[in-house]
């Protein structure tokens, strides 16, 4: 048989802390917005720790495991380093959780940048008191098998988003999204000045409303040219019985 599916690959390149620190404070939406829209992870990967975790900054180190089999998640919490995300594609299994309390904690007193899976978790009660990040699509007490196989550090498949061992992820209460490190430093900047542009819009939205709400309208107009939007007066007027 080969040994495709069965395989640990212990190496891959780790962008530099200098460039992953660049995203530091910016919204999912903002960077994701700057993506042109199509790199966040599906909704249904969620944070089960809002109340105590930080915002979810890392690089991926990846897995990938049958549904219901947690074997090689043991092997990349070995693996993994401080500042790494671990990603688990679980083949969004519902019936059985791929890790608990134990190997949340493990990893955040290893120091660990977050935990994300494409499956279920369990021990929700010891898992929102942890200030690592935490997401994941369910939570079910069932446990898992150790049998294997999988894969640690192949590209895999999380919340609708392919993922590579080395990419950069963000995170917040929105949910995730997937920069790769050779769009990092171009999309950081462009990001900021998205980020700022909001923070301008939100100083004039409360220092004068009257004028917000023109260049509001404004915009709106633009926004409606060349789509054949017509204004009536009313709907009734336009609908009236025995017209």
């Amino acid at each position: 048989m080969s040994t495709i599916g069965n395989r640990i690959f212990t190496n891959f390149k780790r962008p530099s802390r200098e460039l992953i620190e660049k995203f530091r404070g910016l919204p999912s939406s903002n960077i994701n917005d700057e993506m042109n829209r199509l790199y966040c992870m599906h909704d249904y990967i969620t944070l089960q720790n809002p109340d105590t975790a930080v915002q979810l900054l890392g690089t991926a180190i990846t897995v990938k495991v049958p549904i219901g089999d947690n074997l090689f998640f043991h092997q990349a919490l070995d693996m993994a380093q401080p500042g790494d995300v671990i990603v688990v594609d679980g083949g969004s299994g519902n019936n059985r959780s791929l890790a608990g309390e134990i190997m949340m904690r493990f990893a955040q007193t290893k120091g660990l940048a977050g935990i994300v899976v494409d499956g279920c978790l369990r021990d929700l009660d010891g898992i929102k008191k942890l200030t690592m990040p935490i997401y994941c699509k369910g939570i079910t007490p069932q446990g898992p098998y150790k049998n294997g196989p999988g894969e640690v550090n192949a590209p895999v498949a999380c919340g609708g988003q392919v993922v590579f061992p080395g990419d950069i992820l963000v995170g917040d209460m929105d949910g995730i999204v997937v920069i790769r490190p050779q769009d990092a430093e171009e999309l950081a900047e462009v990001a900021h000045k998205k980020h700022s542009s909001e923070d301008k819009t939100f100083a004039l939205m409360e220092s004068d409303i009257v004028e917000y709400s023109k260049k509001h309208a404004e915009t709106t107009e633009k926004r409606k040219e060349g789509k054949g939007i017509i204004t009536l007066e009313s709907w009734t007027a336009k609908y009236q019985m025995g017209e």
